[in-house]
């Protein structure tokens, strides 16, 4: 017997059954679609940071490894999810077909589009890996993806390239989330500043906060503490290791003055940075974990057992908005774009 066709992908669910497809192990990567289902010629997988982190440790940098194994979890999964960080990413690729039940869409086939859900529950068939980036976590390859009838996604811009536009949406969420959160007067501590997501973050707090408000980044080296001093991305800089709590807390608190954070933004990309990001925040503040790399029990019973009465935020990729707020940022800042272009294009 035929599957009830679901907009949320269930009918694609092989095992286990009952769940939706991001918690599935095995998902059906038919590329015949259904009426409520669209089909996409994929360019390029960017794989999200925790994600391709592990693989590429894993792997030791080969990069005849990391295909492989992408290679191997899609055969096994029907899409890209890491077995490891259960994460995805996003890709990018022109519409090749539209259900039925689909028209009146504001794309057409032909249009080349950027998918704002994960990889971890989008049907993929992957024919050939064309070229591994290994500086921008992107991998190119000849393969067909499925978007639900609910899965979002964003035309790209024609004022700005195909890899930057990528590079920007990849982590959408955190800004738009940023935007959100921060009021102004805030203080704000942004763990990972140096990456894509911990830039935009910077740059949007850093609006919100207005004059009287403190952004304090945090970084692994004193050369990303440089870029984003002589951009005006933070207030001010701190080199740590975000898996030293302590060495993080005595460093920000000092950057601040001594007081406590109103927000604190987890955009890191290893393990093991729940108590960094907790232990800064005052009572009743709010804890932003964009990571996929944060284990919520973690930081759950890790704030329970430092006595920390915070609101913790899972990093939902996903806001009102947020493709055309991460977009705007790089029409709004030439620092921030050309730091983009120079690194991940």
């Amino acid at each position: 017997m035929e599957k009830k066709l679901c907009k949320y992908g269930t009918n694609r669910v092989i095992a286990p059954q009952g769940v939706l497809p991001q918690a599935a192990q095995k998902i059906d990567n038919d590329m015949t679609i259904h009426e409520n289902e669209i089909l996409i010629d994929v360019i390029s997988l960017n794989v999200d940071s925790a994600s391709f982190t592990q693989l590429r440790g894993e792997a030791g940098d080969d990069e005849g490894k990391i295909a492989a194994k992408i290679m191997e979890i899609v055969a096994e999964r029907g899409k890209m999810q890491n077995p490891v960080t259960g994460s995805g990413g996003m890709l990018i690729g022109r519409v090749a077909q539209i259900g039925a039940a689909l028209t009146g869409r504001d794309i057409q086939v032909g249009d080349k589009i950027a998918t704002l859900v994960s990889l971890s529950l989008t049907p993929l068939k992957i024919n050939k890996i064309n070229a591994i980036q290994m500086n921008i976590d992107r991998v190119d390859v000849d393969a067909q993806a499925i978007l639900f009838e609910t899965g979002i996604y964003a035309k790209l811009p024609e004022d700005m390239s195909e890899a930057l536009a990528l590079a920007a949406l990849d982590v959408a969420g955190a800004p738009a989330q940023t935007a959100k959160l921060a009021r102004p007067g805030d203080a704000v501590l942004v763990l990972g500043a140096g990456g894509k997501s911990g830039m935009m973050c910077c740059f949007e707090a850093m609006r919100r906060v207005g004059p009287t408000g403190n952004v304090v980044g945090m970084v692994r080296s004193q050369a990303d503490r440089e870029k984003l001093m002589a951009n005006g991305l933070c207030h001010d800089v701190i080199v740590s290791d975000v898996t030293q709590a302590l060495d993080v807390l005595e460093k920000v608190l000092a950057a601040n003055n001594g007081r406590e954070f109103d927000i604190s933004i987890n955009c890191v990309n290893v393990p093991n940075s729940e108590m960094a990001s907790i232990l800064p925040v005052r009572d009743g503040g709010t804890v932003y974990f964009f990571s996929m790399a944060v284990s919520f029990t973690k930081a759950a019973l890790g704030a329970e057992g430092v006595g920390k009465d915070v609101n913790m935020i899972v990093g939902n990729g996903y806001t009102r908005g947020h493709a055309e707020i991460t977009l705007a940022q790089l029409r709004e800042s030439a620092a921030l774009r050309q730091i983009f272009e120079e690194k991940y294009v």
